[in-house]
């Protein structure tokens, strides 16, 4: 099988990046793709509800909860004070695809596009600093790069920017 292509979204908190990731998802979808994504959170995180019954196995101890139903399955794997994995092997543990968009993971050496906002957290450019990052989708005026800059609604166009970065043949 051969490795799936992927695309980063890098930015400051309040970038914009998950707004996007959703646009690029609904694009690539109906333009016929099969999309994966991956989201790295920087906090501790629970997709889990207090009192659930896979919340109760998880809390009873168990290493890998399971959660499935006639519409979709859910796999929980508890760290239990283990390293967080590395990118490659929670890559390794998806479906095949077309496309993997990775939201997060700025300083994985993917090819990306930076999300920049006016509103922001931080607005200090990761582009300069990271030679992945390929293209800027901001929601406002850049100047100061070489790089090709997006508007960051314009998803048709950092869709067809995304599908030549990476190769991705056209569905016919």
């Amino acid at each position: 099988m051969t490795a799936p292509k992927i695309f980063g979204i890098a930015g400051w908190k309040n970038s914009g990046k998950t707004g996007l990731a959703v646009r690029l998802v609904t694009e690539f979808t109906r333009r016929g793709y099969r999309i994966s994504t991956i989201k790295h959170a920087h906090h501790d995180f629970d997709i889990d509800k207090v009192g659930a019954d896979s919340y109760r196995h998880r809390q009873a101890g168990a290493h890998e909860v399971t959660i499935v139903s006639g519409t979709r399955y859910a796999i929980m794997h508890e760290l239990r004070g283990a390293p967080e994995p590395e990118f490659e092997e929670i890559l390794a543990r998806l479906a095949p695809c077309d496309l993997v968009l990775i939201e997060g993971y700025k300083r994985e050496p993917i090819p990306k596009i930076e999300a920049r906002r006016l509103e922001a957290a931080n607005r200090e450019p990761l582009a300069p600093s990271d030679r992945h990052i390929c293209a800027i989708a901001a929601d406002h005026t850049v100047t100061d790069t070489s790089l090709p800059v997006f508007d960051l609604d314009d998803t048709g166009a950092i869709a067809d920017f995304i599908a030549a970065t990476v190769g991705l043949e056209e569905i016919r």
